[in-house]
């Protein structure tokens, strides 16, 4: 009864506002939101407490939600908004789980941080002639966590607040809106779908754009849809229009937080399963070499048509994309901001910045520029959709994104590289496998130039975790390295991996590259060389092999024979790779007769003194690993039984190498 509510006993003027404001903090349960709600219609009343009411109510969603709505709609507009933006830093992420426990995360093949197990709820049967006991189950959304319910409550709260603010100057409220937004959205690390999601709507609103809704899917929001009702006016509203400009400030304060918030959402992705981002390298070297995938494996096509995690990320980065679209991104634009080498602004989120005075001073986000050039550049390709992209080609445009994202600082510290967020690494690869497959290489202002990117791409192709993006990134650079047109450049780059380079894994890459120059430049049947024959290849000619010989076979009679039998097993372990390149490499020189003469394998042979110093102390090595590997050994212990096994395979394996290199030069001793 209303004698007995204290909510309806001690309304104004009954009480005083600050009075009754006190009697709701002390008296609101869940139970009595209803009457609440009921009470907020009065809109004198909401204009005088509803700002003050937030931190209340903000707790006990879902429930309260039709309240907080109430006060968006009715309250005072600017005093609402500082409640709001306040209230969205002050959110708590660091405790929010993911509500899938061990076995449902083992079960499924590609886990996104958005996924949520399907729970069911028993609803009784009503109808004619159901038992009353018969209960029917029934596919229930799963719980949020009470912050993202926050996030999206006020959101949605803002999206009323701002179309009632009538002001000379709106930019100013929507900078400190979309401040503390960003500032809440990246402190979240689990159920980005849904805050995405939200964020999209949220700037739907602001902008204007009535793009139609995609189709439905399965949703776990909890919130209901509320009939849209009559907002009131801004009681401080002004007669005078918004200041000139000040729409072109408002539209680039939402192409920048767009692009902000696209960064977070890529960057929060999850790379299970070897599925980076969204896998663009992968999903276009499926769409134009179809022939290179591999049989009865499982195509990344069709794991995002069937995966629905990897539907739900492709479908947020299309709604951030059209969304984008909406807001007249330009393509120009973002590949400006992506290739200036001006170091990005670093804003503390804690801290609230001055609202901008123009919208030329308003930074879009690099990363979130780039993966939104990405998408669009790849979605055409994908799709064979037309598009309206800026000219792109490896040299300048792709070298000036590497030197940004990946190597602005080589020089320092070349281990780093390969460290960036695969999503990253993936977006800057799929736009460079685009420009070679477009057959936009370009022409590098100068040698050096050339081979810093190709040193860049390939320090990614030894260093990064992920296997795909490593294959990729090989891939481009032995590309982009046959595409220069002089030997001479070519030669000297693979010399200087070889020389220089730090990871094995790198230099059996360099060995590849100098087995397919030679295969190339002599093939079986070759035209008779004319006697002013200008374009002969360096590689046609010992000069290439004699060039690299030090670095292809160097002297391993130190480095396999240390005093301590596991320091020579760990060299071996870490070298193996490169070394089985090499051998595999000599050994088609040995057997291929046609390439003696004119590459004078004879000469190599004796010249670098391939049997005393670099087969001589491998064939040695191998029998002292053996013996260390044996029950009993050394190396046995300190192995333990898996590493044994794994031990004796790779000598198995370079045992056959040798055996084979070594057949080969009893061979050609023979000549």
């Amino acid at each position: 009864m209303a004698d007995d509510n204290p909510l309806l006993k001690a309304l104004p003027p009954a009480t005083d506002y600050l009075t009754y404001l006190t009697i709701i903090e002390y008296n609101l349960t869940p139970e009595r939101l209803p009457t609440l709600h009921d009470v907020l219609q009065d809109a004198t009343l909401t204009t005088n407490i509803g700002w003050d009411l937030i931190h209340i109510l903000v707790p006990l969603l879902p429930d309260s939600e039709q309240c907080l709505q109430d006060i968006a709609r009715l309250g005072n507009p600017r005093e609402v908004i500082l409640k709001v933006t306040e209230s969205l830093r002050l959110i708590d992420f660091d405790n929010v789980e993911e509500d899938v426990n061990e076995e449902d995360a083992q079960a499924t093949s590609v886990h996104s941080d958005a996924s949520h197990p399907v729970k069911t709820a028993p609803v009784l049967s009503h109808g004619e002639g159901a038992s009353e006991s018969v209960t029917q189950a029934v596919e229930a959304p799963p719980e949020l966590p009470l912050p993202v319910l926050q996030f999206i409550a006020l959101l949605s709260m803002l999206s009323v607040l701002h179309p009632r603010i009538k002001t000379k100057y709106p930019s100013r409220f929507l900078s400190t809106t979309l401040q503390a937004v960003l500032a809440s959205y990246s402190e979240a690390s689990t159920h980005m779908e849904e805050l995405t999601s939200a964020v999209v709507k949220f700037v739907k609103a602001l902008s204007g754009n009535r793009r139609p809704q995609l189709p439905p899917r399965r949703s776990s929001s909890q919130f209901n849809v509320l009939v849209k009702q009559q907002s009131a006016p801004d009681p401080e509203a002004h007669a005078e229009s918004p200041a000139p400009g000040e729409a072109k400030m408002q539209n680039r304060l939402l192409q920048s937080f767009v692009t902000h918030t696209l960064e977070q959402y890529m960057l929060s992705l999850s790379s299970s399963q070897d599925v980076p981002g969204l896998a663009w390298c992968s999903r276009l070297q499926e769409k134009v070499h179809p022939e290179r995938t591999v049989p009865r494996k499982v195509s990344f096509a069709d794991m995002f048509a069937n995966e629905e995690n990897l539907q739900i990320r492709s479908s947020i980065v299309g709604q951030v994309e059209a969304l984008a679209r909406d807001l007249a991104i330009d393509s120009r634009d973002l590949l400006a901001c992506i290739i200036d080498r001006k170091p990005e602004p670093v804003g503390d989120s804690n801290r609230e910045d001055e609202p901008p005075i123009s919208a030329e001073e308003i930074p879009l986000s690099k990363s979130g520029s780039l993966f939104l050039f990405a998408a669009r550049e790849i979605r055409d390709s994908l799709y064979d959709s037309p598009g309206d992209a800026p000219d792109f080609s490896i040299f300048p445009e792709h070298d000036q994104i590497l030197q940004t994202f990946i190597n602005s600082s080589l020089a320092s510290d070349v281990g780093t590289i390969g460290s960036e967020p695969a999503a990253l690494v993936d977006a800057i690869l799929a736009l460079g496998l685009l420009a070679v497959e477009n057959d936009q290489v370009g022409e590098p202002a100068e040698n050096e130039t050339f081979t810093r990117y190709l040193q860049t791409l390939s320090l990614l192709s030894a260093n990064t975790p992920s296997p795909t993006l490593r294959y990729h990134a090989h891939y481009l650079t032995s590309t982009v390295l046959r595409s220069h047109p002089s030997d001479n450049v070519r030669l000297a780059f693979i010399r200087d991996t070889l020389e220089h380079c730090p990871f094995e894994n790198l230099k059996a890459s360099a060995v590849g590259w100098i087995k397919g120059e030679t295969i190339e430049a002599n093939p079986p049947n070759p035209h008779p060389p004319q006697a002013d024959d200008e374009d002969q290849s360096v590689f046609n000619t010992p000069l290439a092999l004699t060039t690299l010989s030090p670095f292809l076979f160097p002297d391993l009679t130190h480095d396999l024979s240390a005093p301590s039998l596991a320091e020579s097993w760990m060299t071996l372990k870490l070298n193996l790779s490169f070394y089985l390149a090499t051998l595999n490499f000599y050994y088609l020189l040995l057997t291929a007769t046609h390439l003696h003469e004119p590459l004078d394998i004879g000469g190599l042979h004796t010249s670098a003194d391939t049997g005393g110093s670099f087969l001589g102390p491998l064939v040695q090595a191998s029998k002292r690993f053996r013996a260390g590997l044996q029950h009993g050994g050394e190396l046995a212990d300190e192995e333990g039984e898996e590493g044994v096994r794994a031990g004796v395979a790779d000598l198995e394996i370079l045992d056959d190498a040798l055996e084979r290199v070594t057949g080969g030069v009893a061979a050609l001793n023979q000549e």
